[in-house]
């Protein structure tokens, strides 16, 4: 999947020997430094021939009216995306007045290195240039992880075989209105062919000049967004580290700042020039009180000096990854992509302090910058079990948009709150409702999501602080969303959600979706759960709260009854829980004859031609069965993995890390290893061709989450930590680390063994296969295991579904749409090829 003698394999590293501009987009996406506020894409510092040039920060957006085709009561009508800061990444050289262009240039030596152990970006290059002088450029760049607000690059140019002029031209640009590095304005790049999960591009200014200056070798620019009234500002210092004879020469403009260094140099004698940047940005503070802030920012970088910084830099990783790391014995390359994906973990959500994360994190424009409910169930966990602290600030975020959701909720027949299925400002910002403003199950997401990290840390005071305003608004919600009824003669009532779309995008509008009222369910006991601990635990806190939100005492006897009386669907015909009420009705996607050409589905089919048919985009029974499993069987599990899996098309990321931990889980161990190929090489591999709008950071999240819970067989059902591991066959060791109520557990699976290490702490309770255990501060236990569970071969396959028969007697049948032909394909009927037309 990935050219090796281009991207060798490095544990630590991820390396590139070859320059090569036919995949300029992904490239900038994998090398891109963050720190979960500010993102410089891997542009090259001579700021030409990019994909996109980016540099991002998050929550930094832009408003703009959602114009409908047809316009109803209660669509979305503020759009938000995404927009692009001002880019200081620019350091152009130039020899003899000849610049460094890597697509024309003799570069005789390239390397570029991101390196995860001190998040710093090289590049090597050794350049000879037309009238025969070599010339070695060492380039670096880092966003830091301590220092908020600060990123520093550094070049270092020599010339090793001659005397020559050397200029390196330093610049800030506002690519966003259209500067490039020659001061001009180039032509907006085209959009390739249609693809929703692009970003939306704004034609008018977007960046109102403000405040701009230049004193000595400090360079500033700050701007006011048109709509959204965001302010940002940059200031960029200096640093020039020779002993050859230079000059320094400025240009400032509204949207161009330059610092440009005239060298004479000297065979062999370097010229290093060091650039000192800072971004702030506000909801609506001046843009003067910004740049005042990137000053002090600067000044303390430039009081404790670069190398400083660095060790910082270093110290901070050294940190992470004690606590964060994932080792897999024997595979170098899966060990490599594991650390790139919990390295781009942290740089999407280290830094957000409050902000969302959103589904590129700070690495590209895609999806607008908008934040998912990817974060609370692809990336929280993560967060809860390494760093609790990020996870308390990703949920802090939620809280903060409680408002919003509050009118949300009212706006579509409500009560509580409603978060959007995407935004950045706390407001709805889908314009297609079926498969976004209908994905309700957000809301059992957040509540979710919260008590995973309560579970993992016992953090109380947040849950009855902040969190239970979260719970108790989202289990109102359902109160009112759902419906009892009462089947005749039987007396007994039931819970109904109607109207709704779950995960799998593929599916919409439906009734008793299976993903959103299992979680609903959930949702309306932990808020039930809650806010009685409250009541027992701390009556003063309790009665706040209940003043706070009106809360009526009767309420969580309410949401008790509903979660009881949940409708759960199921098809005793079948055997398995249906996606939702009328799912099985419909006929059958035959994918395995689909032409690959006509890939992912949302870009060749219309709709109403998707929605017709048993087909999923992503993991919608199959998540369910992972996050709420202690409410299926065994049987259940397997069951409903090999009738759904062979429906899902793995257009979207989100799903392949899902089914990984469902297959290992069930027996499909080999499975289970492929799905986990395919994610974790998602980016690095360009899998879905689209790696070039930002990283998959859901799926990145979803690789750790694949490692611990899937082949490390990690539950907290109930609050209760246990493991039942699924090592895949020739991995000799996995090693992970978790932090259960403050107590570091080194978790450690060989064939043979589970060894939990703690550190200083509380002890701490698991099981391992039912089996109950106790480790204390310090101690080691070890428990023997009987091989890895059991092994089904092979993959689930629609020629399972021979002679299945609905309960209306029907058979089941599959088929692919197509003009050239109307024929139903009959699953396991003898004298029908299969898939034939496709």
């Amino acid at each position: 999947m990935i050219d090796r003698d281009r991207f060798p394999v490095d544990p630590w590293r991820l390396v590139e020997t070859e320059f090569d501009l036919d995949d300029t987009g992904v490239t900038e996406t994998l090398f891109a430094v963050g720190n979960g506020y500010l993102g410089m894409r891997g542009n090259h510092p001579e700021g030409r021939h990019a994909h996109e040039h980016g540099t991002f920060i998050n929550g930094f957006h832009e408003t703009f009216p959602i114009r409908h085709a047809e316009q109803a009561y209660g669509f979305a009508e503020v759009g938000q995306t995404i927009i692009n800061a001002p880019d200081a990444k620019v350091m152009r050289v130039y020899v003899d007045d000849e610049p460094l262009s890597l697509d024309v240039a003799d570069v005789r030596e390239y390397e570029r290195v991101l390196d995860m152990r001190d998040g710093v970006l090289r590049r090597h290059v050794l350049w000879t240039t037309p009238s025969g002088k070599d010339v070695r450029i060492e380039y670096e760049r880092m966003v830091s992880f301590e220092e908020k607000h600060l990123s520093v690059m550094t070049v270092d140019v020599t010339v090793l075989n001659a005397d020559a002029p050397v200029t390196v031209s330093c610049q800030i640009l506002n690519r966003q209105d259209g500067e490039d590095v020659y001061g001009g304005t180039p032509t907006a790049p085209k959009r390739a062919g249609f693809d929703p999960r692009k970003a939306d591009r704004i034609q008018e200014r977007v960046l109102q000049p403000q405040e701009y200056w230049q004193d000595r070798l400090r360079s500033a620019l700050s701007y006011r967004v048109t709509d959204s009234g965001m302010t940002i500002a940059v200031v960029a210092d200096h640093l020039v580290e020779t002993e050859n004879p230079y000059t320094a020469r400025t240009l400032i403009e509204p949207d161009i700042a330059k610092n440009v260094f005239r060298v004479q140099a000297k065979a062999g004698v370097p010229v290093r020039v060091t650039k000192l940047v800072s971004y702030h940005t506000s909801r609506g503070v001046p843009a003067r009180e910004l740049v005042d802030r990137c000053r002090r920012t600067l000044d303390r970088a430039m009081t404790v000096g670069v190398e400083a910084v660095h060790v910082e830099q270093r110290a901070w990783l050294d940190g992470f990854w004690e606590r964060s790391d994932v080792r897999i014995g024997g595979h170098d390359d899966l060990q490599q992509a594991t650390r790139w994906c919990l390295f781009q973990l942290a740089q999407a959500s280290a830094r957000a302090d409050g902000q969302g994360v959103p589904a590129k994190g700070m690495t590209g424009s895609g999806y607008s910058g908008h934040y998912f409910w990817d974060t609370e169930i692809y990336v929280l966990p993560f967060l809860a079990y390494t760093t609790p602290l990020w996870a308390r600030n990703a949920l802090r975020m939620r809280y903060l948009m409680l408002p919003a959701a509050r009118k949300r909720a009212f706006q579509l027949n409500e009560h509580g709150a409603l978060f959007p299925w995407r935004t950045i400002n706390g407001e709805e910002a889908s314009a297609y409702y079926a498969a976004g403003t209908a994905q309700y199950h957000i809301n059992a997401d957040v509540s979710f999501a919260l008590a995973k990290y309560i579970r993992a840390t016992g953090d109380s005071e947040f849950l009855y602080r902040e969190g239970v305003d979260i719970a108790v608004e989202t289990a109102r919600l359902w109160a009112t969303l759902g419906f009892w009824r009462t089947v005749d003669g039987a007396g007994e009532e039931s819970f109904h959600i109607h109207g709704v779309t779950g995960p799998d995008e593929y599916t919409t509008v439906v009734n008793d979706n299976l993903f959103t009222n299992v979680m609903a369910r959930f949702n309306l006991r932990f808020a039930a759960r809650t806010v009685r601990e409250m009541a027992e635990v701390d009556g003063e806190v309790y009665r706040k709260m209940v003043d706070r939100l009106g809360l009526d005492p009767a309420e969580p006897e309410g949401w008790e009854k509903a979660a009881e009386a949940m409708h759960i669907p199921f098809s005793p015909a079948l055997g398995i829980h249906p996606q939702d009420h009328v799912f099985l009705e419909r006929e059958i996607w035959d994918l395995e004859n689909t032409p690959p050409d006509k890939r992912p589905l949302l870009l060749h089919f219309h709709p109403l031609v998707i929605y017709r048919y048993q087909v999923l985009k992503q993991a919608d029974v199959v998540l369910a069965l992972f996050l709420q499993g202690n409410h299926f069987s065994d049987e259940d599990k397997l069951a409903d993995f090999e009738y759904y899996d062979p429906l899902t098309t793995g257009d979207s990321t989100l799903s392949a890390v899902v089914q990984a931990i469902l297959a290992a889980e069930v027996g499909y161990q080999d499975l289970a290893l492929e799905y986990f190929r395919q994610s974790i090489f998602v980016d690095l591999a360009d899998l879905h061709h689209n790696a070039s709008d930002g990283v998959h950071v859901a799926s990145a999240g979803g690789v750790w989450t694949a490692l611990v819970a899937g082949f490390g067989g990690m539950r907290d059902h109930f609050g209760e930590l246990s493991f039942d591991p699924r090592l895949p066959a020739d991995w000799p060791e996995l090693s992970f680390v978790l932090h259960w109520h403050g107590t570091r557990l080194q978790i450690t699976i060989t064939r043979d063994e589970l060894t939990v290490a703690a550190s200083d702490g509380d002890p701490v309770g698991f099981s391992v296969r039912g089996m109950g255990y106790v480790v204390g501060a310090g101690e080691t236990v070890s428990v023997p295991l009987d091989g890895q569970g059991h092994v089904i071969p092979g993959r689930p396959t629609l020629g399972q579904l021979t002679d299945v028969r609905r309960e209306d007697g029907s058979y089941l049948s599959a088929s692919v749409p197509t003009v050239t032909s109307s024929i139903p394909i009959i699953v396991g009927a003898a004298d029908v090829e299969h898939g034939a037309d496709a």
